[in-house]
């Protein structure tokens, strides 16, 4: 992570390592801003008042290794982001007017977007910051996680009838309220098909119609014309004188005839006037059947043009001219099945009601059965964290779960009350702390004091370890006041979470910075700044100096020295065991 202008921070890097990393450095050498960096880089409020005297705007960068699969990464790739090599690169610039600007993976983006991020990718807990953890809906999810395969495989059902049951209201309801929808939309679908089965339109009909009519329309014409050609091809008995074609190809025919057998081509000649001779012959009978057939009754035509103006009204309410009656008959069929269906909605409502009854009295079950898994993985949960606290200097507090329903006369029907419900079953639930003997437990937000609450958190986060599956912790002066044992206990128990998770701590206690994988030390400048060298990563030997300063406020102290060796020794024991 780069930062610039932030604060009293010019330009430095920070780079936190897998494990637990912490911070230190004098008071006021900037330690808070690398936590305020984290916020901002992951949608924390903008304030013009974090950017450096005398600079413009301050500047947050950060590359981060996202677990493969995660969902952090698949939510910003759905924003346009792009990855580097499984790296994200993210950046937030926030102006001395006010102005902020975010980036993802090259992609100008909503500060929003950062925060979604932020609730997949890291757990703040410190005296301003949101608590991740303080939220009911958080507890749920990490209690189920907790809770394991007793509660997964009863969930998993209750979530499969769930999403059934919710199918089946959405559509009683669709089909109860759009019932008089229903009733007009099927008396217009028997309207209409009453009128196209009491005319029995025939597919393409409209086509033999036309022609038919054209026909009709044209009998006189088209009779006087097959008469005359038949004359011209045949002759007329009613003048003899008259010359027609069959003659004179008959004469012509004889002519070669008489002399074909002296010439292959001629012969082939008359052969071709001899099959013209046939097609005059058929043709002639042809022209005398259509004239004797020709039907020029008025009546007929009458009849037709009736009938066409009967399709062509169909024709213009059920199809198209393009489509015709073929329109007309398809329009018929699939209305016949949407009135069958309409029809049978009533049917169908009282099935689906009779599956509705059903599947709440199944998922009322299997309700029952998600809040029995969950009150005994409340009950592991209080016993383990309040074992932590006992080793975080708070040996009298004590955490548990509130379980609680709430009353809805359209909830299932459980234990004798009806009770609302939801995707994720029946239950409100909510970690209490009752911080001392007779103090009567609350929400945990309000239970515990500054100092207390990010006690809490962390035997909290301890215990979901591996449960809750945010890959970085932040933890900012989780240590304020305590000290001696309890200050090495919380080093501990960090530790710990540190095998599952990255966690990055904050601290002034160096029996807590004793337990770092990777230890980091803010140091300002002559002038009051922090540059890109002032947060440097300490060597062993280095760490000995850092940690006798903030025991004895040497740091070459003998004294001092011995003591801060003896911490990382004590801290690496149990560790390396």
């Amino acid at each position: 992570m780069r930062i610039r202008d932030l604060g009293v921070i010019d330009d430095a890097v920070v780079e936190l390592a897998p494990g637990l990393t912490v911070v230190t450095g004098e008071t006021g050498a900037g330690k808070t801003m690398v936590v305020t960096s984290l916020g901002l880089l992951l949608g924390g409020r903008a304030d013009p008042a974090l950017v450096r005297g005398g600079a413009e705007r301050a500047v947050v960068e950060g590359r981060l290794d996202l677990p493969a699969g995660s969902a952090a990464a698949a939510r910003a790739l759905d924003a346009g982001a792009e990855l580097d090599e499984g790296a994200l690169l993210i950046s937030r610039t926030v102006s001395a007017e006010g102005r902020s600007r975010a980036h993802v993976g090259g992609r100008s983006v909503p500060v929003g977007l950062l925060a979604e991020l932020g609730e997949e990718l890291i757990a703040v807990h410190g005296q301003s910051d949101q608590q991740r953890l303080l939220r009911p809906a958080r507890q749920r999810g990490a209690l189920d996680r907790y809770a394991g395969q007793a509660l997964a495989e009863p969930l998993a059902r209750y979530r499969t009838g769930y999403r059934r049951l919710r199918e089946v209201t959405e559509t009683v309801a669709e089909l109860t309220t759009q019932a008089r929808e229903r009733v007009q939309e099927a008396d217009l679908l028997r309207f209409g098909l009453e009128e196209i089965a009491a005319a029995e339109p025939v597919a393409g009909e409209e086509v033999e119609l036309a022609a038919e009519a054209e026909r009709l329309g044209h009998a006189d014409a088209l009779s006087s014309a097959a008469v005359l050609a038949h004359a011209a091809l045949a002759g007329n008995p009613a003048d003899p004188d008259l010359v027609d074609a069959g003659t004179l190809l008959g004469q012509a025919r004889r002519a070669l005839d008489a002399v074909r057998g002296h010439d292959e081509r001629l012969a082939a000649l008359a052969d071709r006037l001899a099959e013209v001779g046939y097609l005059f012959a058929d043709v002639a009978g042809d022209l005398a059947i259509y004239a004797d057939d020709l039907d020029a009754d008025p009546a007929r035509l009458a009849a037709v043009e009736e009938r066409r103006a009967v399709l062509a009204q169909l024709i213009r309410k059920y199809g198209s001219p393009e489509g015709g009656t073929a329109e007309v008959v398809a329009w018929a069929e699939q209305g016949a099945l949407r009135l069958a269906e309409l029809d049978g909605d009533d049917d169908r409502i009282e099935e689906l009601q009779a599956e509705q009854t059903l599947l709440r009295t199944e998922l009322a079950a299997l309700a029952a059965e998600v809040s029995a898994a969950r009150q005994a993985a409340a009950g592991r949960f209080a016993d383990a964290v309040s074992a932590e606290l006992t080793e975080l200097a708070m040996p009298h507090a004590r955490v548990t779960f509130d379980l609680t329903r709430l009353d809805d006369p359209d909830g299932l029907e459980l234990d004798g009350r009806s009770v609302a419900y939801g995707p994720h079953g029946v239950d409100e639930v909510e970690v209490l702390l009752a911080p001392h003997p007779g103090a009567s437990p609350r929400p945990i937000a309000k239970g515990a004091s500054g100092g207390e609450l990010s006690r809490v958190m962390l035997a909290v986060e301890v215990v979901f370890a591996g449960a809750d599956p945010v890959p970085t912790y932040l933890f900012d002066e989780v240590d304020q006041g305590v000290g001696g044992k309890a200050a090495v206990e919380i080093g501990r128990r960090l530790a710990k979470l540190a095998r599952s998770a990255q966690v990055v701590v904050v601290t002034h206690l160096p029996q807590v910075a004793a337990f770092a994988d990777r230890h980091l030390v803010v140091e300002k400048t002559n002038d009051g700044t922090v540059t890109r060298s002032g947060v440097k990563t300490l060597t062993d030997e280095e760490r000995v100096r850092e940690l006798s300063r903030m025991l004895a406020g040497l740091e070459d102290s003998e004294l001092g020295r011995a003591h801060a060796e003896e911490l990382l020794a004590t801290a690496r024991s149990p560790r390396e065991g």
